[in-house]
């Protein structure tokens, strides 16, 4: 089945629902051919890069290093192809060419490696029904949001994708109306200190327009923070707000998602501030259904807390 589910109210705070058995129109920017850097072959796609000619397994040099960190930078996610199987010792010193990680707080005893999060459509191999409580990023709970995501799929399903979203791609298609509504909000988590974040904020290496947003784990939202017009959104409100951002998202998703269909080998390093995701509905189907489905990701700490770096009103031409 092929389906974008419409988020429900049973979606506000629905990250409880995870389940870890413990022992306790704009188009996207697409280059039309095909590029060799010095280090490593790139090829644009749809959304990033594939990545090929180079093996994470060894030991990488620092100026191939500071070239993966400034394509990532550039292209948002770079997809290297024909990896193997990557240690779990091995995925954290690659995020920590990034940053240290920022370990999840689900656990599962069958993760490789602490700061490894596990996820599984079997519930003794890794966490289940992870990713499934709305479009986000990771770290919206945080003061300052996960600055790197790093995906590894260490058994490949018949069927299981990733879906993503470019934010700065998202926000530049908003009829004017529309992004001033969004300029005005701020993000009140609903995990840990319900940290307040700017829904349109800039991103901290490139200034370009992204959202901190999570359709799963929002309380609610404040309108005009920190002027005397401030005010909280009720429940009501709060949903219709969510419900609006997962329209704008899945409207035009042949242009805007895309949808990496996983291969044995593939090992994805992402800009998570710049990017949004969704598990695709067929993560869940069972393993008798689809083949075990395990995956292996690394999110490292924050740049720093989201700002708005610019007069959204002076850009916008509105009063």
């Amino acid at each position: 089945m092929f389906y974008i589910p419409d988020i429900s109210r049973s979606l506000l705070g629905a990250v409880s629902r995870i389940r870890c058995h413990t022992t306790r129109t704009h188009k996207l920017h697409m280059a039309t051919q095909q590029g060799t850097h010095n280090y490593y072959q790139l090829t644009p796609g749809k959304l990033g890069c594939e990545v090929r000619n180079i093996d994470l397994k060894k030991d990488v040099p620092a100026e191939v290093i500071a070239a993966i960190k400034e394509d990532v930078t550039k292209h948002r996610i770079l997809i290297f192809k024909d990896q193997g199987i990557i240690s779990g010792d091995r995925h954290v010193e690659i995020a920590k060419w990034f940053e240290e990680p920022d370990s999840t707080f689900y656990k599962h005893p069958r993760s490789p490696h602490p700061d490894v999060f596990r996820v599984s459509n079997d519930r003794t191999e890794g966490c289940t029904n992870v990713g499934r409580t709305g479009w986000h990023i990771d770290g919206s709970f945080q003061q300052a949001p996960f600055g790197y995501a790093l995906y590894h799929m260490v058994s490949v399903p018949k069927s299981g994708p990733t879906v993503f979203c470019p934010l700065t791609e998202l926000i530049e298609q908003l009829p004017l109306e529309q992004r001033v509504r969004w300029e005005r909000l701020h993000m009140i988590s609903d995990r840990r200190s319900g940290p307040i974040h700017p829904m349109i904020y800039s991103h901290p290496l490139t200034k370009k327009k992204v959202l901190c947003f999570h359709l799963g784990m929002t309380e609610s939202f404040i309108w005009d923070y920190n002027t005397p017009q401030q005010r909280l959104t009720k429940d009501e409100e709060t949903y219709a707000i969510l419900q609006e951002i997962h329209k704008e998202i899945v409207k035009n998703k042949d242009t805007l998602q895309y949808r990496h269909e996983w291969s044995v080998g593939d090992f994805i390093i992402s800009d998570n501030l710049s990017v949004a995701h969704e598990a695709a509905p067929e993560t869940q189907l069972s393993r008798k259904e689809v083949g075990l489905r395990v995956l292996h990701r690394v999110t490292t700490k924050g740049h720093s807390p989201p700002a708005k770096l610019y007069d959204y009103k002076k850009e916008l031409g509105v009063k």
